[in-house]
């Protein structure tokens, strides 16, 4: 990673994988995600349209919008000013054509001012767009393999390039992507031996979730690692540290408290002086009177003595 302040770019990126210096690459949603991967020196952040699944509660990345992304993206952006940032093109928001791609591109990184786009796939149509947008100045990171935007299609969310057909499908597909000018390349849910094929026969970074050790970066979301959701673990996925039973623990521990009348105390709340304290005692009116007695009580203490207030 470079040693100064600037963001850091594809060529940083290409840099790194050119030296065997592996690539963590990490999804975030929001603001304080984005700090906490800024100060732990991520090198790029995706805003993934994972957020569907994992921040909106969707069933998969179908619905999510161009302006989820855009919304997403403005505050990745803000919590992480050095890190390289990607943000996902959304389903429907490039496939029909390359102008309305072209458009959805130019909106999120004028928008969110963001350091390049994703998009899935590598038929004619994506490749052609890919081309049109690298022409045009947009870094674009491709992705295959497993494309959960065309989860449908797939058949669900499964292993992609188990049989020799498949295999040989990925690798011409990431050539082909490679060719139309992505920066790197997103494998995601295939077998080891085949991520690392790829890996050797490209010249640009190779980015792997569920692709084996030997790409040339790693990719995981956010709430996995975390364990945010303790009845979801993909296997390709590793919680480093249990925020999520921690988080849960946490919350049970401040019901309990403000449950039994612990929380807050003395050292939790606003104390007043002894006279003013005094004075609310004497002056205002209890429950028994209305609040238009008590405005008046406060507007006379106002008239009378404003060091009161």
């Amino acid at each position: 990673m470079p040693t100064n302040n600037k963001r850091i770019s594809i060529l940083d990126l290409q840099a790194m994988a050119d030296s065997n210096r592996r690539i963590a690459m990490l999804t975030c949603y929001d603001y304080p995600s984005a700090q906490l991967a800024e100060e732990a020196e991520i090198p790029i952040i995706l805003v993934g349209d994972t957020l569907g699944m994992v921040v909106l509660g969707y069933d998969s990345t179908l619905p999510v919008t161009l302006d989820d992304m855009v919304h997403h993206g403005k505050a990745v952006r803000r919590g992480a000013q050095k890190a390289h940032v990607v943000v996902d093109l959304p389903f429907g928001s490039y496939q029909s054509n390359s102008m309305k791609a072209m458009e959805s591109a130019i909106r999120i990184m004028k928008e969110t001012e963001c350091d390049s786009v994703k998009l899935e796939g590598a038929s004619e149509q994506e490749l052609t767009t890919i081309q049109q947008l690298s022409t045009s100045g947009i870094p674009v990171m491709g992705h295959i393999g497993l494309t959960p935007q065309s989860v449908h299609a797939l058949g669900g969310f499964k292993l992609q390039g188990r049989t020799p057909r498949d295999a040989i499908r990925l690798l011409a597909e990431a050539q082909k992507l490679q060719d139309a000018g992505v920066y790197a390349v997103v494998l995601e849910c295939i077998p080891t031996a085949l991520g690392a094929k790829i890996t050797e026969v490209l010249d640009i970074p190779t980015i792997g979730i569920g692709a084996g050790p030997y790409t040339n970066g790693q990719v995981q979301v956010w709430h996995d690692i975390f364990n945010l959701y303790q009845d979801l673990k993909p296997r390709h996925s590793r919680i480093f540290s249990p925020v999520g039973q921690q988080m849960l623990s946490g919350i049970r521990q401040y019901m309990a408290a403000v449950q039994d009348g612990e929380f807050p105390n003395s050292q939790e709340s606003f104390m007043l002086s002894k006279e003013v304290a005094a004075w609310v005692k004497n002056n205002l009116p209890g429950s028994e009177h209305s609040m238009k007695q008590a405005e008046q009580v406060l507007s006379e203490a106002i008239r009378d003595d404003n060091e009161l207030i």
